[in-house]
Order: C-alpha cells, then sequence, then structure tokens
C-alpha cells in the first residue's frame, strides 16, 4: 500500500516561470531567449544550469545567488506561485489519511519559504541543503525514506522529471508519480522512461487521491 506521498518542488509544486525569467534579468538577456535557450540545453540532455553558462561563460550559480540576495533581489516565490492544483490536492491527500512532504533540490532559504507556506500541510519538509545530497544522489532518496516512518515501498515519490526524480526514487525502492507539467515532462513525456517507470502519469496533481485508492484496493 501506499501510505505516504512526497512531492518535489520546482515544476511540481511551484511554476518556475516567473523565478527564471527574474534570472533572465539578472543576466541582461531578453526572457524569451533566455527560456528558448533552456528550453534546448534540457532537450539536449544536459544539466539546466549549462543555460546560464550560455549567456556568460564561468557562471557560478552559488554565489550568483548570494549576489542576488545582497542586491535585494533573491530568488523567491510564493503562494502566487504554486501551481492551482496543489491545495486542493493536499487536502484530499490529508483527508484519506496519508503522510505528506515536501523534498527537493533547494537552498536554505527555499527551505523557509516553503515551511511558511506548507507547515500546517505537510509532516515533513526537506531540501537538499538541509541533508547534503542533491537529487538525483541515492544518498538523497536514503535521507527522505528515514524521515518518513513507513516502508520505502509505502512512499509515492511525486515529481517531473524521470532523470532526478522518478529514476532515482524507484531504485530506492519508492513506488514513483511522474506530472506533466514544466520543460523537463513535455520534453521527456514521451520518451520510453517516462512510460514505462513511473507508477502513475498524471496530468494534474489531484488525480493522485485516485489513483492512489485503486492502487491500494484494486478491487474497489
Amino acid at each position: 500500500m501506499i501510505r505516504a506521498v512526497v512531492f518535489d518542488v520546482g515544476e511540481c509544486l511551484v511554476d518556475e516561470t516567473r523565478e527564471y525569467g527574474t534570472w533572465a534579468d539578472w543576466l541582461g538577456v531578453p526572457r524569451h531567449t533566455f527560456h528558448a535557450m533552456f528550453g534546448a540545453v534540457i532537450a539536449q540532455g544536459r544539466d539546466y544550469r549549462e543555460t546560464f553558462q550560455e549567456f556568460r561563460p564561468g557562471f557560478d550559480l552559488y554565489a550568483e545567488r548570494e549576489m542576488r540576495a545582497e542586491a535585494g533581489q533573491p530568488e523567491s516565490f510564493g503562494e502566487a506561485d504554486l501551481y492551482p492544483d496543489v491545495r486542493p490536492a493536499l487536502r484530499q491527500l490529508r483527508d484519506m489519511g496519508l503522510m505528506l512532504g515536501i523534498a527537493g533540490n533547494q537552498t536554505v532559504r527555499a527551505g523557509r519559504i516553503l515551511r511558511g507556506l506548507f507547515s500546517r500541510d505537510v509532516d515533513l519538509i526537506g531540501t537538499s541543503d538541509d541533508w547534503g545530497a542533491s537529487k538525483p544522489d541515492p544518498e538523497f532518496f536514503k535521507r527522505v525514506a528515514e524521515a518518513v516512518s513507513f516502508d520505502t515501498s509505502e512512499i509515492l515519490y511525486v515529481g517531473d522529471r524521470c532523470d532526478n526524480d522518478i529514476r532515482p526514487a524507484r531504485e530506492a525502492g519508492m513506488r514513483t508519480a511522474l506530472v506533466r507539467r514544466g520543460p523537463w515532462a513535455f520534453v521527456q513525456w514521451e520518451r520510453a522512461d517516462a512510460r514505462e517507470l513511473p507508477t502513475f502519469r498524471i496530468e494534474r496533481l489531484t488525480e493522485l487521491s485516485q489513483a492512489i485508492t485503486q492502487f491500494n484496493d484494486p478491487g474497489r
């Protein structure tokens, strides 16, 4: 049975379109140009951080985050950046009695924002900066499993990427759900691994409650 659901953050709960737009502004690049390059880098199977290198060779994302913060332009997101199905989906899953968590590749600052947004809605919030391990490193998913009070096979990890979310979570022994939104999901959606690896393939998070109910009680 699935007893716990743990969500990725970027392009799963949070629409990052606005935030990446602010990075384009920081670089002095037209937003549509930045987004076009971002999509090209992902389609080529490269690390998304190489997008910044295309516009500024030697770009150090960590250092630039600090510079943005010092300039009064820190990375940020809020309620308005959440996908519209997030709150309804969390309520549905909570009503089912499931343990809920959020765990993604996020900074300490992002972790604070997540706790402000979701501390009343979920049982667990963890970030790569908190744990010293980033997806797709198996250590990240080990930390998720350690934080959840159920067997690994009873955890459903929900994300938008096969490479960073679905494959490593499955290799860790978890069930998985691939949600179709954000650049990675749309690029990867028709690939063999996106079809074969996830336990569920969904268009909206609100589909999870029914999918989990049917999985837990096939004869229902």
